[in-house]
């Protein structure tokens, strides 16, 4: 199957894609979330098709996995889905099934979608928009809400027969025609009446709409987020609308706002403590602005972000000026600008410090601490490029016992860097044992590639690279480091046996899950319902 760039074609955004306006007087008949549906699409069918998506989406070059962003949406993202659990939203089984995982595309447009089996995409376009983090948990509660209440499944239960693998191809071009500035190449992929039907059942009635507003406005209260935020974000998109976006805003064409919709969300969000926004958002600024940068990889966009360190005097507000100081930092660390990017990173922990002086500790205090962690890594990235691994280890130091995902990874790259033994090894030991607990994280695998490479440790570098390698779905690609293990093995003076019995173990895992994924492609799998 032909990939299309994940930029052009809204990754699969099949819970939102195409979604057609019906007539405010159309009668809906929903099918109900009981027995039909489970019968129908089964849980394990949903997750099984969401998998196969995401192999797709995973190995696109627009799947981002910005430790730092990516921690940041998680920490929105993990409350709502405990405040779904909390009110009974997710059931046993589809606790135990589902993915309830959020991710991001490098794309400016202003988006986020839900894909079966739990999985929920963040356009960094969306994450930039935002004002506060009540703003885009709001958007994510929404999605959430979608998957909790199987609103994918409902749109598909007419098509059951259709294989996973089938579907998820159907799927993908569909959402790839969808984009296309290209009318014959749009109608040459939805060619025949499957892929009609396909892009008919991905559609979102207002009804569901309606319900996935009213469920996701309840989980913002739940989870401690202001509800005012979803109001806001109708708001804020509403009047992009008004604008010509020239497709930067595909949200307000999948999620039609009307009137009533917005005014629902203000009425929900009420007077009450959650409606009261929180002061201005440290943590979230610096976000925003690293969004802003990875969103647009192009230098003349880099360049642009790295003038803003002249851009940011005194008079600035100090909350914006870190912002426009990180974004600079970052963009001159992309290009390779390493002295730059440290002397904007220092101005910007100035400006936060700043920022932070006239407000109480007591209503501060975490999102400061977040935001200046956030600083600190960047700062950290920053002297790396630089030349300075040293100043770069000092810069970690105060969070060397942060055992989080983001540190962790910035320890290993200045481990690397400053390249001692010792340093070397504990890295990889802490890698080591963050594969163990988290085995689909594949930055932290390839990372210990190279430390078990520079440990003069081949077979475990290479098995690191096999594994990094399946954690994004490329499965032939894992199949075939794994043999280069074995090869590697019975070549070796004095090869690791323990290493050799594990990488033959993975090997033949791996092609056994090659062999399923054919049967499924034959449609022959019998697979969970």
């Amino acid at each position: 199957m032909r990939r299309f760039p994940l930029v052009k074609t809204l990754a699969v955004a099949c819970a939102l894609a195409l979604a057609a306006p019906v007539p405010p007087r159309a009668q809906v008949n929903l099918p109900s979330l009981g027995d039909t549906v489970s019968e129908q699409v089964g849980v394990g069918t949903e997750r099984r098709l969401g998998d196969q998506i995401m192999r797709e989406i995973r190995r696109d070059p627009d799947y981002l996995d910005d430790p730092l962003l990516l921690e940041y949406v998680q920490s929105l993202w993990s409350p709502l889905v405990a405040a779904a659990r909390a009110r009974g939203d997710i059931g046993a089984d589809l606790d135990a099934r589902f993915a309830w995982e959020a991710f991001l595309v490098r794309d400016r447009s202003v988006n986020a979608f839900a894909l079966p089996g739990g999985f929920v995409g963040v356009h960094l376009g969306l994450v930039s928009l935002t004002s506060t983090r009540d703003q885009l948990a709001s958007v994510l509660a929404h999605e959430l809400s979608h998957v909790t209440q199987r609103h994918i499944a409902r749109s598909i239960v007419n098509e059951q027969r259709q294989s996973l693998i089938g579907l998820a191809a159907m799927i993908l071009g569909v959402i790839a025609a969808s984009r296309s500035t290209r009318p014959d190449a749009a109608n040459a992929i939805i060619t025949g009446g499957q892929a009609a039907a396909v892009q008919g059942m991905l559609n979102f009635s207002r009804d569901m709409e309606r319900e996935a507003d009213r469920i996701g406005i309840a989980l913002l209260e739940r989870a401690g987020f202001a509800t005012a935020g979803m109001a806001q974000m109708f708001e804020k998109l509403d009047g992009a609308s008004r604008l010509n976006d020239s497709l930067g805003y595909p949200y307000l064409r999948t999620h039609p706002l009307t009137v009533e919709r917005i005014g629902e969300a203000r009425l929900r969000a009420g007077s009450g403590a959650a409606a009261v926004m929180p002061p201005a958002p440290l943590e979230h600024e610096l976000m925003r602005a690293r969004a802003r940068v990875l969103m647009d990889a192009r230098v003349d966009s880099l360049r642009r972000l790295q003038a803003q360190d002249a851009q940011a005097p005194g008079a600035t507000p100090p909350l914006e000026r870190a912002g426009l100081l990180a974004a600079s930092a970052l963009a001159s660390a992309r290009l390779r600008d390493g002295a730059r990017a440290v002397a904007a990173a220092e101005r910007a922990q100035a400006a936060l410090r700043e920022a932070a002086a006239g407000e109480p500790r007591a209503e501060r205090g975490a999102d400061l601490a977040r935001a200046e962690r956030a600083l600190a890594l960047l700062l950290a990235e920053a002297q790396l490029e630089a030349g300075q691994p040293a100043r770069a280890a000092a810069a970690l130091k105060p969070f060397e016992a942060d055992p989080s995902r983001a540190p962790a990874l910035a320890r290993a790259q200045v481990a690397l860097a400053v390249g001692t033994a010792d340093t070397l090894r504990r890295s990889a030991e802490e890698l080591q044992t963050r594969v163990t607990q988290t085995p689909a994280d594949a930055a932290a695998w390839l990372a210990l590639a190279q430390l078990w490479s520079r440990l003069e440790q081949p077979l475990r570098a290479v098995r690191a690279e096999a594994e990094s390698r399946a954690a994004i779905g490329d499965l032939n690609g894992a199949v075939d480091r794994l043999r280069a293990g074995q090869r590697l093995a019975r070549t070796a003076g004095r090869p690791d046996f323990i290493e050799a019995s594990v990488i033959d173990a993975r090997l033949r895992e791996l092609e056994a899950q090659r062999r399923e994924l054919a049967a499924e492609l034959r449609g022959d799998g019998k697979g969970p319902p």
